[in-house]
């Protein structure tokens, strides 16, 4: 199966989208989001819709309305008033095509007012209806007890909760109260940019609720992001203007690990390194695991995370990262899956029905545990393993243990200088660079924005819209150098995770069994062919090793793995991932010269964490 994108894909977004409330259909319930109609009508939830997305369509990444509305607002529209909290809510998504290839979407939810007399009308009605329903429910007769019977009845013991339920539920007037309702904007991607998306987003947000227009009129960001800003090339960064400040994105180059966009600090915070480790083996044995978690964007933070660090295999089965209401039913599945269901914040665990408990990893994201499966083997080297691991995260300060305070946005990486960093003039390293001003040279559409800018007396490189100068600079700074250390952090966990597969599997390439026909007859055959001497493998593999490996080698990632080294001819053949492992397990056996019947399972560290490091450069 295909995780890349589309070989066609050459821009850096395929669409801008808007959902939110269609004022022509009004209210209507989101049936399928499984809410308790007895709520009061600003905690249920109603059908958003995709209002407006552009352009219409791209030939190499056809528009689906029905997957990007209900990724959008996977819980529909919300209503607030103006004593309700209503900070925008980022989140990313997935949408797998047919073919297994896999396109992203960014959707930045905030809340807006709503001016259609129409809705507010309705929602006053819906507030009538729902108050009288408690009204006849708080003065239905009780049921009378038995003369021996002295206990109080029900409805006497909760007949002052349920007056005091009655006044807080009437907590929408519509003379009184200003009505929100959500709206989203959103990046439909071929590659997970997941920074440059959010500023991307964050900007036009700020650019709609400030006082002050914008430098420039809306609509040229959003045709210059969609036209004329195409995919970085690989190993180098990208440069382009948002509407108050530059974005920047930064693409791995051909020798290094695969684009990897999410905060791993967040995911070690959230579970600890042990749960990590647990849910990490479970992945690779392709046992069905279900997340849980109140905040969208940590579902997707926490599986994007997991499939990473799998490199160089690749999650094979149903992934759906966000499960939208209308697709529960997906649960009942007898097939390996990684799926993230969303909590309202009141169901506790007990109240989920979910099928084959016993063969489930459940992951309780925010309440920081896991459920494991039965018979769960430990992976090979584990405590050695955790040790590597925990040395990397203490010197950025971080703890091996979950931090039950932290929160999406609060943590930050202590204890690390930029001035530690070597610079090497690759990827992420823009001093100096001609991509610094490739696109604002370059780009005829940005040249004459530009243009546009300077007979204005203003500067794209300089707009800022707080009023303390000094301060803001100080912030943006900060903001750099706090995403810098994110990636650094990323790439020295994931170089440590892949250099666990590169030692494990430094001598598979003697076992993979080649086909005596041509390749297209053996993969027409392929379900009757073996691929990779396996009793051989383990035969020589230590003893502590065999319970996971035996396993492990009859999952489909390792298969289709083992598939693609067989497919290719030769090195510009490989697939990028296949290329990059192939490369560090010829490093390997350089440096550590055996043959397969002299395998131990003495613990090797990762030797290169720092080369790799030194990749990712201050912005």
């Amino acid at each position: 199966m295909s995780t890349g994108f589309s070989s066609s894909s050459c821009r850096f977004a395929d669409y801008f989208v808007i959902c939110g409330l269609d004022t022509e259909s009004g209210l209507e319930p989101d049936e399928l989001s499984g809410e308790n109609f007895e709520q009061s009508p600003l905690r249920r939830t109603f059908k958003s819709k995709v209002l407006a997305h552009y352009p219409d369509n791209v030939e190499w990444n056809p528009f689906d309305q029905d997957a990007v509305g209900m990724l959008c607002m996977p819980k529909g529209l919300s209503f607030r008033t103006q004593t309700d909290t209503r900070e925008p809510q980022f989140h990313s998504f997935i949408i797998t095509r047919e073919d297994g290839s896999r396109t992203y979407g960014f959707a930045l939810t905030f809340f807006e007012e709503v001016t259609s007399k129409q809705i507010c009308s309705a929602m006053q009605t819906l507030y009538h209806m729902h108050n009288a329903e408690q009204y006849d429910i708080l003065h239905t007769p009780p049921t009378p007890r038995s003369p021996e019977d002295p206990r109080p009845t029900t409805q006497q013991l909760h007949a002052s909760p349920a007056l005091s339920r009655l006044q807080r539920f009437n907590s929408y007037d519509i003379s009184r109260d200003t009505l929100y309702v959500s709206k989203c904007i959103c990046l439909i991607t071929p590659m997970a940019f997941a920074h440059a998306c959010r500023k991307v987003l964050e900007q036009l947000h700020q650019a709609v609720t400030s006082p002050q227009p914008p430098p420039l009129p809306l609509e040229s960001y959003v045709y210059n992001v969609l036209y004329e800003v195409p995919l970085p090339p690989a190993g180098r960064s990208l440069k382009f203007s948002g509407v108050y400040r530059p974005v920047i994105c930064q693409r791995p180059s051909t020798a290094e690990l695969p684009l990897f966009d999410f905060p791993l600090q967040e995911v070690f915070e959230l579970l600890g390194l042990e749960n990590i480790l647990q849910l990490f083996t479970c992945a690779l044995l392709e046992i069905q695991i279900l997340l849980y978690s109140q905040h969208y964007q940590r579902l997707m933070t926490v599986a994007e995370s997991i499939t990473a660090l799998m490199f160089p295999f690749q999650w094979q089965h149903v992934y759906v990262p966000i499960l939208p209401a209308s697709l529960l039913h997906f649960l009942d599945a007898p097939v390996p899956y990684l799926m993230g269901l969303h909590s309202n914040g009141q169901d506790d665990r007990t109240k989920l029905e979910l099928p084959q408990e016993a063969n489930l990893c459940f992951v309780d994201i925010d309440n920081h545990f896991i459920e494991l499966p039965e018979d769960l083997p430990q992976f090979p080297n584990k405590l050695e393993f955790i040790q590597e691991i925990s040395e990397v995260l203490l010197a950025f300060g971080l703890s091996p243990e979950a931090n039950p305070q932290c929160s999406e946005g609060q943590s930050k990486i202590r204890g690390f200088r930029c001035g530690d960093m070597a610079s090497d003039k690759r990827n992420g390293n823009l001093a100096g660079s001609p991509l610094n001003s490739f696109l604002l040279r370059e780009n005829q559409t940005i040249a004459r924005l530009q243009a546009l800018v300077k007979r204005t007396g203003v500067s794209l490189e300089k707009l800022d819209v707080k009023d303390d100068a000094s301060t803001n600079k100080d912030t943006k700074v900060q903001c750099e150098e706090e995403e810098m250390k994110m990636h650094q952090l990323n790439i020295r966990v994931r170089e440590v995770f892949a250099n666990r597969f590169s030692q494990m599997f430094s001598d598979y390439e003697v076992f993979v069994i080649q086909p005596s026909q041509d390749k297209e007859s053996w993969f027409s055959n392929r379900d009757q062919m073996q691929n990779f001497d396996k009793a051989s493998f383990l035969s020589d593999q230590p003893e502590p090793y065999l319970p996971f490996l035996s396993r492990f080698l009859e999952t489909q990632m390792f298969a289709s793995f083992i598939d693609s080294k067989i497919l290719c001819h030769d090195d510009e053949d490989k697939e990028h991932t296949l290329r990059v492992f192939d490369s560090r397990v010829d490093k390997i056996r350089m440096i550590n010269v055996r043959t397969p019947t002299l395998r131990t399972s003495m613990y090797q560290k990762c030797t290169n964490i720092d080369e790799a490091g030194n990749h990712i450069q201050p912005l």
